[in-house]
């Protein structure tokens, strides 16, 4: 929470709680801290109702959405059938990214041989060009 402040800045809010809170700062420390404590509380009731409800036992993390559906709602095969369709989505694209690659590698050497000067020029060749820049094809 803090891990943009430096000591200084800590300080200066920590000066300006006691201006503005003077003599009721502790009592206000107190307040908040028995405030989280009862969230938390709250929280962990609200789980072990949530356990006792559906007879599993449900941790606090199994409460985002989609973690409580893939754990109490989904079998393994129905995530099975539902992941199999992007899958092969995601190796179709693999795949022509592949072969994009390799066209690009090709191309790449093409032009690198083109490039170089011949062993025996017949007449003076202006300065080769540089080579194009190496695409990152991995930025995809």
């Amino acid at each position: 929470m803090f891990e943009n402040l430096n000591w200084w800045e800590i300080g200066a809010l920590l000066m300006l709680a006691l201006l503005i809170f003077g003599e009721r700062l502790p009592k206000v420390i107190g307040d908040g801290l028995r405030m989280v404590r009862q969230l938390r509380n709250m929280a962990q009731n609200a789980t072990s109702d949530l356990s006792r409800e559906l007879g599993t036992d449900i941790q606090l993390q199994d409460l985002h959405p989609k973690a409580f559906i893939r754990k109490h709602l989904l079998s393994e095969d129905d995530e099975a059938a539902l992941r199999q369709p992007l899958q092969n989505l995601f190796n179709d694209v693999k795949t022509d990214l592949n072969g994009v690659k390799s066209e690009l590698t090709d191309v790449r050497s093409n032009v690198t041989e083109a490039a170089r000067p011949s062993a025996t020029p017949s007449q003076p060749q202006p300065a080769a060009k540089p080579a194009p820049a190496a695409f990152d094809l991995d930025a995809t």
